[in-house]
């Protein structure tokens, strides 16, 4: 083990990998901080440069590109309250109001330093227990994932700002988008009214854009006074202006953001498992490992205080981050792609003629060692590059709103037509702005309509397959242990919900 990991220390020596991972430190940032554009699409556009590198590099890239965009997804989320990536819209509302008081720099800081973190964890999980956890995966059929999405959807409703009943109708909405196009189980058009486009249902990037972005644009527009050409409501985000400088150097966030994880070790460690066990699971992504660690935060007090903001923005970054290495562990260990990014991972290692698999420890072990040491390296480029990244944001707040809201909308349509390049999807992105519109105006959170729209038809197809597998009998569900466990979580969620809202109602 020791000659292994010396053979594959000697990796990090290599210049080629330094250069790769510092520029895809760049690219990431800069993918994931253009709403719309997600660490997928990136990954897709730099698969075809692995050609010309050798294996470590070429993962190395895409490790680093990933965890880099995954962060920088928070910035527009933060001060533009434009998810970059679907999970960040677990706390997108919290992240941007916190950046209106002035306090967006301390959200970036604090996100950096849970993204770093997290990710370190998930690259030693990763390192010391990946061929041991992928074992996980076989515990779960298409019931478990069924319960598994359903524990997703709760926690979008339970921690959604504002009334339960309104995050369900929220939630409901969503669902009912899922709907639209081809379904994948029967194959047959639904409430597409004729319209070739929604054949692949509604696509969940417009969706989220409209619904978060284009929404704040009309809102602004409405209240912004004729002759107002300053800053508006807005304060600047500065990451040297807003907070107290309780550090030393010239970056006093950064030691706000350590100071806080440090003291909440258990909350942090919590999150990091959750985002690992999710990772694992092929198929369950980070925007689910994102909803739960955001649901199981502990808050100080008031839920709806800046504290408790703060509290579960850093969970839910954590468990996101922890969950990226977690997701390489299905795909080095049976071939099973644990997300979309994954899946083009092992096309590239396909491409170097090297095949996933249990005897790749074996038979590649410097390589696979070398590949969980470039994620920690990845992790640890995050910091500078992150941080450059912060201070350039304070630029965007300072923007005056008659400039800044063309911007966005620019952002806004680009990121829309880039999935597709359907300017149907532009179209659809402006009826969900007016739809999130309407929504803010009626106290109506579009978190857990966002996450309808992207689970929807997974959680259909493992309902039906359930069903099937069954022959028609619900105790399908509940047959296998596991299966059970997690619909008496979802049951114990939901029944906590109930009784909490009754206490309330009792106390009056």
């Amino acid at each position: 083990m020791s000659e292994i990991m010396t053979a594959s220390l000697t990796t990090l020596t290599d210049p080629v990998v330094w250069g790769v991972v510092i520029a895809a430190a760049v690219y990431g940032v800069a993918i994931g901080s253009m709403p719309g554009l997600t660490a997928t699409m990136g990954v897709a556009l730099f698969v075809p440069v692995t050609f010309w590198l050798p294996p470590v590099p070429a993962l190395a890239g895409i490790a680093t590109m990933v965890a880099c965009a995954i962060f920088a997804g928070d910035i527009p989320t933060t001060l533009l309250r434009i998810p970059g990536t679907p999970a960040s819209a677990a706390y997108a509302a919290e992240a941007h109001e916190l950046s209106q008081q002035g306090q967006g720099g301390r959200v970036l800081g604090t996100a950096l330093m849970a993204s770093v973190t997290g990710g370190l964890f998930g690259a030693l999980v990763l390192m010391s227990l990946g061929s041991r956890l992928a074992g996980i995966a076989s515990w779960f059929s298409v019931a478990e994932y069924f319960w598994l999405y359903t524990v997703g959807l709760t926690c979008a409703v339970l921690v959604a700002p504002g009334r339960i009943s309104l995050s369900l109708i929220s939630l409901a909405l969503g669902l009912l988008c899922s709907t639209v196009g081809l379904s994948a189980v029967h194959a047959e058009p639904r409430f597409t009214f004729g319209v070739p486009e929604l054949l692949g249902g509604v696509g969940f990037i417009p969706a989220m854009v409209g619904l978060f972005g284009m929404s704040e644009v009309l809102r602004n527009a409405l209240t912004l006074s004729p002759g107002s050409g300053g800053r508006g409501d807005a304060k600047a985000v500065s990451a040297d202006e807003e907070v107290e400088p309780t550090g030393e150097g010239s970056s006093p966030i950064l030691a706000l953001a350590c100071r806080q994880l440090c003291t909440r070790p258990v909350a942090w460690l919590r999150s990091a498992v959750i985002g690992v066990f999710v990772g694992v699971l092929p198929g369950a992504g980070a925007d689910i490992a994102s909803w739960v660690a955001a649901a199981a935060s502990s808050r100080r007090g008031d839920a709806t205080d800046d504290a408790g903001k703060i509290e579960r923005i850093a969970d839910a970054c954590t468990a996101n981050s922890s969950s990226l290495a977690a997701a390489w562990i299905p795909a080095l260990v049976f071939g099973i792609p644990g997300d979309s990014v994954t899946a083009m991972v092992i096309g590239v290692l396909a491409m170097k003629n090297l095949d996933p698999g249990p005897d790749v420890f074996e038979k590649q072990a410097t390589l696979v060692y070398g590949i969980y040491l470039t994620f920690m390296l990845a992790n640890l480029v995050l910091i500078p590059v992150g941080l450059a990244a912060i201070r350039g944001a304070g630029l965007v707040m300072r923007t005056p709103p008659r400039i800044l809201l063309p911007m966005i909308v620019l952002l806004c349509v680009v990121g829309s037509f880039a999935i597709n390049g359907s300017l149907f999807d532009v179209g659809l992105m402006l009826v969900f702005g007016l739809v999130g519109l309407a929504c803010d105006r009626l106290g109506i959170p579009v978190g857990p309509m966002v996450l309808g729209i992207i689970l929807g038809g997974p959680l259909e197809e493992r309902f039906v397959q359930t069903l099937s597998g069954g022959r028609g009998s619900l105790m399908a569900f509940v047959e296998r242990p596991v299966a059970a466990v997690l619909a008496g979580v979802v049951a114990t969620l939901w029944l906590a919900a109930v009784v909490r809202l009754l206490s309330r109602r009792g106390g009056r």
